[in-house]
């Protein structure tokens, strides 16, 4: 997929998205150590669970939020294109939450 160039996005936007990526990565180091450490699968799945949401909640708000202004700023083609690429993008996103 080409490269574009974004900047639909105000530095507080992104600042908040990186957080949730910091914290949902943050989660993810704590399953890694507690399977390093042979903690109980239940304590596990729950981690796994809390990730999850970490990440769904993601995608959520750049849905929400981003993906209008990212169609009108930064994907290129043409009008039927752009449709095409954001309904593979929320089918994928709906299929995996």
């Amino acid at each position: 997929m080409p490269e574009t160039k974004t900047g639909y996005m105000t530095p507080e936007a992104k600042r908040r998205l990186v957080n949730r990526i910091n914290r949902a990565a943050g989660h993810l180091q704590a399953i890694k150590k507690m399977i390093e450490e042979d903690r109980c699968a239940d304590d596990v799945l729950i981690q796994l669970a809390a990730t999850r949401s970490a990440v769904g909640q993601i995608a959520a708000k750049i849905l929400e939020e981003h993906l209008t202004d990212c169609m009108t700023t930064c994907m290129p083609g043409s009008p039927e294109q752009i449709a095409e690429r954001v309904s593979k993008a929320v089918a994928t996103v709906l299929k995996n939450s």
